[in-house]
């Protein structure tokens, strides 16, 4: 099995008490952390450190959270965590929506977070990891998924996913035809046991539907199962 407690993760947030609370927490764990106390801070570390997860906050100088968050996912699909006093359903969309991966409230457990962290720390470091993956591709219409190279094609062209989005997808295509719950896609790709976590697979979905779809309001692929789940459609070849 893979280590991942030596990684490299990158703390952002303007209060330096909470980003050296967490890094203490965290070094402690084994990781190696990195500070940022606003957003273009975190883009400079990004760019100059191999930075396996962020942990970013939403409201900070200069930069905010999610606006550097939708610069980083322009060119990276490392996991990203939001950490926010923001507690609304409404506003765990929108990070997600914006490309986070994962969204913990302030006051955060200290216990959950390391948990968060682990979690999507594997999750994104096991796409690398060659006993896990098998050689084959898995062809659905002109969707083409590359399980050695951890890559989607659809009509040919490559797709950018991130971490979270791969392993949603793997998981449908693999199983075409089958309706996983939403509880049942967040126990198997975080780790972790679900509760109200329909609103957060949504917007993976959604996200993964935009990227695969000619028109996503009316899908050719991945098909909501309305009251059960979702789905990824057979080859109907």
């Amino acid at each position: 099995m893979q280590n991942f407690e030596n990684a490299s993760i990158l703390v952002v947030d303007d209060d330096h008490y909470i980003v050296n609370a967490i890094a203490k927490l965290l070094e402690k764990e084994g990781y190696r952390i990195f500070k940022a106390y606003n957003g273009f801070e975190a883009i400079d570390s990004l760019m100059s450190n191999n930075i396996q997860l962020i942990l970013i906050d939403v409201m900070m100088p200069k930069l905010d959270g999610l606006s550097a968050m939708m610069k980083i996912r322009m060119t990276r699909n490392i996991p990203i965590i939001v950490l926010s006093a923001k507690s609304e359903d409404s506003d765990k969309i929108l990070g997600l929506s914006m490309g986070a991966d994962d969204y913990i409230t302030k006051p955060y457990n200290p216990l959950e977070l390391v948990a968060r962290v682990r979690s999507n720390l594997r999750r994104y470091l096991s796409l690398g990891s060659a006993d896990s993956v098998p050689d084959t591709s898995v062809k659905i219409g002109g969707l083409t998924l590359d399980t050695s190279a951890r890559q989607l094609f659809v009509d040919g062209e490559p797709v950018r996913l991130t971490a979270t989005e791969y392993k949603i997808t793997e998981l449908l295509m693999k199983n075409a035809g089958r309706v996983f719950s939403a509880e049942e896609i967040y126990n198997r790709i975080w780790n972790e046991d679900s509760f109200s976590v329909e609103n957060t697979v949504m917007v993976h979905i959604r996200h993964i539907r935009e990227k695969i779809e000619i028109n996503p309001s009316d899908p050719r692929y991945l098909k909501v199962v309305w009251g059960i789940g979702y789905k990824i459609e057979k080859d109907r070849r």
